[in-house]
């Protein structure tokens, strides 16, 4: 892919976060529902609308692909949701500070798995068995999610928050969206400092199974790349749309453990035999779709619960 459109992709990236941020989220307040849903839903047109680029200027094959890795970012997201809840409850952030704390999380999310994806595809051009490995790992990781149960975040056992804290004196008070604050001459780390270290390591954590996938339906760092950038960057508007009432999906994670095993032995086998992209993406549409409708239909009646509920004292 020609330098410039690299570049040009930044660029358009860095400007709607700007425009996010600088002018539409200006206020710390907490989102509305409607806001959300239309923020998930624009991000949501955004997406397909550059998909449909890809179509149109890279071909049918290409589109395929970036389809595909974008509804399975975009589905493994959904763990990240929940992780971001119970870093939010454990640190107790208001829900008018999460929208900024979430910005910049995204943005330390995008220049990680930007780096991620640079070493993956080159490790991909340079050996073949890289991508037995990428297939073994994907089928463990599935393998690993048949036998865990609810998700559980102990930031304390973080050793990046347990460095930051050796470096700096920690304050267990809010100062509204300030991520440090001084007091005496002496500069404190926030707890909003500390969910963002949090939600960064935990989104590498998650990068480590998520990128892996992507390159189990194209090797094009480009596609990767930009299906991996437009799943991350309507996360925060989701998260805020969902948060709420994600418990109700709790037939999802069967269906995302089947998408990566599937994709792991996609990969396993690619040098004997093709999957075609159009069955690839036909599986994890089915498998997906599946996951969510189940979901909604034997939990219809139920009142939503929250994925991260206040700890009683």
């Amino acid at each position: 892919m020609p330098l410039i459109v690299w570049v040009g992709f930044i660029a358009f990236i860095l400007f709607c976060l700007a425009l996010d941020l600088g002018v539409f989220h200006r206020k710390a307040e907490a989102p509305t529902l409607r806001d959300a849903l239309t923020w998930t839903a624009v991000w949501i047109v955004v997406s397909l609308l550059f998909g449909a680029g890809v179509f149109h200027y890279m071909g049918h094959e290409a589109g395929m692909n970036y389809l595909a890795g974008y509804l399975v970012e975009k589905s493994l997201s959904l763990d990240n949701i929940f992780v971001i809840a119970m870093i939010f409850q454990y640190f107790r952030i208001p829900p008018e500070n999460q929208h900024r704390l979430l910005f910049y999380g995204i943005m330390g999310a995008l220049v990680l798995r930007g780096v991620m994806i640079a070493a993956g595809a080159a490790l991909v051009r340079s050996f073949d068995w890289t991508m037995y490995f990428f297939g073994a790992l994907l089928i463990w990781t599935a393998w690993k999610m048949t036998k865990q149960g609810d998700e559980e975040v102990h930031p304390e056992a973080n050793p990046v928050v347990n460095l930051a804290k050796r470096w700096f004196p920690v304050t267990h008070e809010m100062h509204g969206e300030h991520f440090t604050v001084v007091k005496d001459g002496v500069t404190y780390l926030t707890p909003m400092a500390l969910a963002l270290v949090v939600v960064e390591t935990s989104d590498v954590i998650f990068a480590v199974d998520s990128i892996p996938a992507i390159f189990g339906i194209t090797t094009d760092p480009f596609l990767v790349f930009t299906s991996n950038v437009f799943a991350i960057l309507g996360l925060r508007a989701l998260y805020f749309a969902l948060s709420w009432m994600l418990g109700r999906f709790r037939y999802l994670k069967p269906a995302v453990i089947f998408v990566l095993a599937f994709v792991g032995v996609k990969m396993l086998i690619m040098h004997h035999y093709h999957v075609p992209t159009a069955v690839s993406l036909a599986v994890i549409v089915a498998a997906l779709a599946v996951g969510v409708i189940t979901s909604l239909l034997l939990t219809r009646g139920e009142p939503p619960e929250p994925i991260a509920p206040e700890k009683k004292p």
